[in-house]
């Protein structure tokens, strides 16, 4: 799917078919504009993203102080980095030109489970 970034980039973004039906659903047919609309129907600013965010938390029963739109960001980068995507794959996914702003995500870097060696060990394990 195009998407329109930062500067008005434009950039291809694979997403997985539930994504792409959310996003078909929130398009309703319409062929330019924002995905997102505030109440009036204009682009959802941070302000109005982190209300909606909000409300839906707390009609899934989610209950988190001060939550808002940059946390899914943070959980998308560093769920990646978790299930082990290379820190390049995660830079060019959050669409970060420099690679210390993806660092910055990464507080398990001291998480002995993910050291190179044990990546090795597995891949050598599996025979591939």
């Amino acid at each position: 799917m195009p998407l329109r970034g930062k500067g008005g980039k434009v950039v291809l973004i694979p997403l997985p078919p539930a994504v792409a039906r959310a996003i078909e659903q929130a398009v309703d047919g319409r062929t330019e504009g924002p995905i997102l609309r505030n109440t009036l129907g204009g682009r959802m600013d941070r302000h109005a993203a982190t209300r909606r965010l909000k409300y839906l938390a707390a009609t899934a029963g989610v209950r988190m102080p001060r939550m808002h739109p940059h946390m899914l960001r943070h959980t998308f980068v560093t769920t990646m980095l978790d299930a082990g995507v290379s820190l390049r794959d995660v830079q060019i996914a959050a669409r970060h030109a420099d690679p210390r702003t993806t660092m910055r995500y990464d507080h398990a870097r001291n998480n002995l489970d993910r050291h190179p060696n044990y990546i090795l060990a597995a891949y050598k394990a599996s025979g591939t």
